[in-house]
């Protein structure tokens, strides 16, 4: 791991928050799926994958609002259509999600923290009540200490609260914590956090590339930092 050591004065981390879509998942098809079903009640045309894939990582309100505009910008959506559209989308989302897959090199940095010794958790803007089941499905159930959802605190990334909440909880500082994501909400929060971030290549960062936003690695697959 001689990666990660480098990033801590020859030590390793003693907590690592990662996010999830992007991240740890490719998650967008089924994400897809579920907003082209919202649509389709509403007799608007798909979106499609790579269209959905611009628009994720502000969690499944954003998400919504973005897919009833057709753009990133959604600030003339209409509130209580949005309220209507989010419940039909999280309905359709619900239950199996088959087309979500786990990328290369994740299982192993989890296995590889684990071993070390290092506390693990899950710091996502998807809806907490998905979390347990589609981390089951993908043989995931027991890898993270803690699992913070997007609706589990009353804040979101950017905003670092969750970060800090499971620092305080893990009882470690910020200079012993990393985070790990795909996104500038990632960045950001974990900046806003005084913690190192590691950022992958692949994930989704509504179609800017990541290293744009400076962080303190780059990697193109989570194994790397083995």
């Amino acid at each position: 791991m001689s990666a990660l050591r480098t990033l801590f004065g020859g030590e390793l981390p003693r907590l690592v928050m990662f996010d999830l879509d992007g991240t740890l998942m490719d998650s967008v098809p089924d994400l897809a799926a579920a907003v082209d079903q919202m649509l389709a009640l509403r007799g608007k045309p798909a979106a499609g994958v790579e269209r959905v894939r611009d628009w994720v990582g502000n969690g499944a309100a954003v998400l919504v609002r973005r897919a009833l505009a057709g753009s990133l910008h959604h600030a003339n959506v209409d509130d209580a259509e949005a309220e209507a559209a989010l419940a039909d989308f999280l309905r359709c989302y619900a239950g199996d999600h088959s087309r979500t897959t786990v990328y290369p090199g994740v299982a192993e940095l989890l296995s590889a923290l684990r071993a070390e010794g290092v506390k693990l958790a899950l710091v996502t803007n998807k809806p907490e009540r998905f979390l347990p089941d589609l981390l089951a499905e993908k043989g995931m159930a027991d890898s993270f200490d803690w699992l913070v959802g997007g609706d589990t605190l009353p804040m979101q990334k950017p905003d670092p609260g969750a970060l800090l909440w499971v620092m305080q909880q893990a009882e470690v500082s910020a200079a012993q914590a990393l985070f790990v994501g795909d996104s500038r909400n990632d960045i950001r929060a974990a900046r806003a956090a005084g913690v190192p971030v590691v950022a992958v290549s692949y994930g989704y960062n509504h179609g800017e590339p990541i290293a744009a936003e400076n962080p303190d690695l780059l990697v193109d697959s989570l194994d790397a930092l083995i």
